[in-house]
């Protein structure tokens, strides 16, 4: 075999062991951004279950405000028929997400404030332990939302790199949408408390 086809096997071998490993590398990656969205998705299902059961033990309290509590159902209900493929985590994909779990924070905040008006309601033990179930479950939610945020801002640095964007763009390796704040939460609430 002539030599300048040796030197040239070899070259292309080494290119396709670079391909290889950085493919491998960015695939690797994308898998653990998928799998902290399933947290994710595990968490907020955990919500749902939980609210559903806080909405039962409210509706036990007979005179208890219809509006409120229709809002929840109707805000769990857009929720839980939002729906993402983890291989399409697009940012329009994840606004559309996002604003059904903010209209179903948003209800639930309302009904906590309402159930104020209650004291039979607020001193039901089942009550209270789903309310700090609930509240364990929204610090959770936050959690897996950062690892997932932390996970996606490790694949896309990965593929938007040189020369990994190269690569990636060859592979058909497109950016993850990442969960942004809320909107409005940029500013902080104005408190006043009037004691008069």
């Amino acid at each position: 075999m002539n030599k300048k086809w040796i030197i040239a096997l070899v070259i292309v071998a080494i290119l396709a062991i670079f391909a290889y490993t950085k493919y491998n590398g960015m695939v690797l990656l994308r898998e653990d951004a998928k799998t902290a969205w399933s947290n994710v998705e595990s968490e907020y299902q955990r919500r749902n279950d939980l609210i559903g059961n806080l909405v039962k033990t409210v509706k036990g309290a007979a005179d208890f405000e219809r509006t409120t509590l229709e809002a929840v159902i109707n805000a769990r209900s857009k929720a839980t028929q939002t729906q993402i493929n983890v291989d399409d985590l697009t940012p329009e994909n994840m606004a559309k997400f996002q604003e059904a779990q903010a209209g179903l924070s948003g209800a639930l905040s309302r009904l906590l404030v309402t159930v104020e008006r209650y004291p039979d309601l607020k001193a039901n033990e089942n009550f209270l332990k789903l309310q700090d179930e609930l509240a364990s479950t929204e610090n959770s939610v936050r959690t897996s939302r950062n690892r997932y945020n932390s996970a996606v801002n490790d694949f896309n640095k990965k593929i938007i790199t040189f020369p990994n964007n190269l690569y990636a763009g060859a592979f058909g390796l497109k950016e993850m949408a990442r969960f942004k704040a809320d909107p409005g939460t940029e500013k902080a609430p104005d408190v006043e408390f009037d004691f008069n």
